[in-house]
């Protein structure tokens, strides 16, 4: 099934930083990750991740450093802050209350 993507549009923090809050990642690793955990169903594009990426940086909810990998070639890895598990304790809290109340008016009380 496609998702329409004004649905998730408002999830992409959401979804990032709950990807990075367990360990660091590169781009497309979370690009891969978010793929296989849900099955498929957010396929994020690099135009859309890296701005994010980029933002959440400015805004010190990430952190990011360059690493070598095994093949030599270089990739930027970001961290979650503690500012950032701040805000995704709050997104997350903002997500379980949206979806709960979305279900109660689609699913029925």
């Amino acid at each position: 099934m496609n998702i329409d993507k004004n649905l998730l549009s408002g999830s992409h923090i959401l979804l990032i930083l709950s990807l990075i809050k367990e360990e660091e990642m590169y781009g497309y690793q979370m690009i891969v990750e978010l793929a296989g955990k849900s099955e498929n169903a957010f396929q994020l594009k690099e135009g859309t991740l890296y701005p994010i990426l980029h933002t959440l940086e400015k805004e010190k909810y990430v952190t990011s450093r360059m690493m070598e990998a095994e093949n030599g070639r270089k990739r930027k890895y970001y961290k979650i802050t503690d500012k950032g598990s701040k805000l995704l304790t709050k997104r997350t809290q903002e997500w379980e209350y949206f979806a709960q109340k979305v279900n109660l008016v689609v699913l029925g009380g």
